[in-house]
């Protein structure tokens, strides 16, 4: 994988959206229940249990969004006859829980701080970009459409699964998709993986964002074996598709003058 550091595309207007969506997404993962750390092992079987209850409450899961009915059986933490600790399921839920609501709050849930920080930062280098074009409001309902429409397409693709799904992945991929049909020759500066070292290199924003989407595809299509395990490439798919879709059908006024250079916040 190649990682986006920097675009040579300066902006016109203050990205205040996308400096908001990266706040919130850092300001809840640190209110997580557990916050997940660097490395193995660190954390116990109590907190790893928590952390997939808190899952299970909030985050998505394809089974709930296909059928708009909450699961009977959530994760809890019990204490075996041996005096261990083991997650179950439990008989009943304690709480109500709205699956459409869960996919606009799985956008904001990360499983652990590479998980958070390899999205925030793609959001940063592509998204101030997307909202100068399509503007403050319409940016926001544009990435969390986006959101939407991979939870579902996912959700749809593997309709019984009751995994949780969590991160704003699928939402920057619309993000990503929108960028490549505005900006495909938008210089990107890349860190790419030769050897054992990331050097970095400029290249257009078409060869690095159709790579990433052409990767996804062949991960979640099973063309080629993933190296992470538990990543929703499907929903990266839909986001995307998604993004270039509506990019596409507004592309005359996105690719016209950008508005001209803010002088305050008002």
């Amino acid at each position: 994988m190649v990682i986006p550091i920097h675009d040579d595309n300066p902006v016109r207007r203050t990205p205040i959206i996308t400096y908001l969506l990266i706040a919130l997404n850092v300001i809840i993962f640190l209110s997580e229940p557990v916050v997940s750390q660097i490395g193995v092992g660190t954390q116990t079987q109590a907190q790893v249990c928590q952390q997939l209850a808190y899952f299970d409450k909030y985050a998505a899961i394809p089974k709930e969004l296909t059928t708009n009915r909450q699961l009977q059986h959530p994760i809890a933490l019990i204490k075996l006859p041996d005096g261990q600790q083991a997650c179950v399921r439990e008989a009943a839920p304690t709480y109500h829980k709205s699956p459409f609501l869960s996919a606009l709050f799985a956008m904001f849930l990360h499983g652990g701080w590479l998980h958070l920080l390899g999205n925030m930062l793609f959001l940063w280098v592509f998204g101030n970009n997307v909202e100068d074009r399509m503007g403050r409001v319409g940016f926001l309902l544009f990435y969390l459409f986006c959101g939407y429409v991979a939870a579902y397409g996912f959700a749809f693709g593997a309709p019984h699964a009751t995994t949780t799904l969590v991160g704003a992945s699928g939402a920057i991929a619309g993000v990503l998709g929108a960028y490549l049909v505005v900006f495909p020759r938008a210089r990107v500066t890349t860190l790419v993986p030769l050897a054992i070292v990331l050097i970095p290199f400029r290249l257009p924003a078409w060869l690095v964002l159709g790579g990433w989407f052409l990767l996804q595809w062949l991960y979640s299509s099973g063309s080629a074996v993933a190296a992470g395990a538990g990543v929703a490439y499907l929903a990266h798919v839909y986001g995307f598709v998604a993004g270039v879709v509506i990019a596409l059908l507004a592309r005359r006024r996105l690719t016209a003058a950008p508005p001209p250079r803010e002088l305050s916040w008002r």
